[in-house]
């Protein structure tokens, strides 16, 4: 189960574009959660984004990939610690796991989920706002369901005790 968590980071007057894909990427809640694990982690982002547009331009779709290994240098991170960074990455639709061929071996890497980076930030919104439309059909049937709970904890206290008053009989 990933979680996704959205700050209300803010940028200063005229962000230069390191600032804003920080930004960006804190307000999606794609920013390493640990402090000071890595501050660069936009720098994936934007190279994901730099790959795309090169590889449109030059009609050579394996050049928008990156391996794992490759985002992590740009990261300052091992291997290993880009995966879990992944994870959420994938889960917002941001990027996509994608695989190509080159020198006869398979490439398995990841690379930017649209044309641009507008374009893969629309496939997120989408895929947080499915996730409200599921969430507030979860409210709706918590409503309906504590109403029916209640509804039925009143009944059966009505049959235990009917509202009828019990006489006493009293034998002389």
């Amino acid at each position: 189960m990933s979680k996704i968590i959205l700050n209300n980071k803010e940028t200063g007057l005229n962000p230069t574009g390191d600032e804003l894909a920080k930004v960006i990427l804190a307000r999606m809640g794609l920013e390493p959660r640990k402090t000071g694990s890595t501050e660069n982690m936009h720098k994936v982002f934007l190279e994901l984004y730099e790959r795309m547009k090169m590889a449109n331009r030059e009609k050579k779709p394996e050049s928008s990939v990156m391996t794992v290994e490759e985002m992590g240098v740009f990261a300052g991170i091992t291997r290993q610690t880009m995966y879990d960074y992944l994870k959420r990455w994938l889960t917002l639709n941001i990027i996509l796991k994608t695989s190509y061929i080159k020198d006869s071996k398979v490439i398995i890497g990841y690379k930017l989920n649209g044309a641009t980076v507008e374009s893969a930030f629309e496939k997120a919104v989408l895929n947080i706002q499915n996730n409200l439309e599921i969430t507030k059909k979860y409210v709706q049937e918590l409503q309906r369901v504590l109403k029916n709970e209640k509804i039925s904890q009143k009944q059966k206290e009505n049959a235990i005790s009917p509202d009828f008053e019990q006489q006493t009989v009293i034998n002389d």
